[in-house]
């Protein structure tokens, strides 16, 4: 049913969410790979960036209407551990380039705090760096 309705959501998409498409598809974000209408959970992400954990959605009139079911869902996926940043319709369509910097410099951020809470890789023993038995 979820990606049943991912597929539908991709086929009617928004002009603002076809706009912000045209700019992250294809790792044009510094690399960063995106995947737009995606199925996570019970739940679908207009766009998700997985390798640092980020979710950008795109908002238009009916998120008024329906603030009890989004804040429900983003309670969820930041309970999975995953950034969330909206932007209205009207910021896509009117101020893509702020839209897409702020995109930019959040994935930067994600990006240097995994890579500061990885855990140091050690020395292969195979290849000689580890601690040999006489050693220990």
């Amino acid at each position: 049913m979820t990606v049943a309705r991912a597929r539908k959501l991709r086929r009617d998409a928004t002009d603002a969410e076809r706009r912000l498409w045209s700019k992250l598809r294809l790792g044009q974000m510094k690399g960063f790979k995106f995947r737009r209408q995606a199925p996570i959970g019970h739940y679908i992400a207009d766009f998700a960036c997985y390798a640092p954990r980020l979710i950008i959605e795109i908002d238009g009139g009916q998120h008024t209407e329906d603030a009890a079911y989004d804040s429900k869902r983003t309670a969820w996926f930041e309970s999975q551990g995953v950034t969330i940043i909206r932007f209205w319709n009207n910021e896509v369509l009117q101020h893509a380039d702020v839209v897409l910097e702020s995109v930019r410099q959040t994935l930067l951020r994600l990006a240097s705090a995994a890579a500061e809470a990885s855990p140091p890789t050690l020395p292969s023993p195979t290849r000689g760096g580890g601690a040999k038995a006489r050693d220990i």
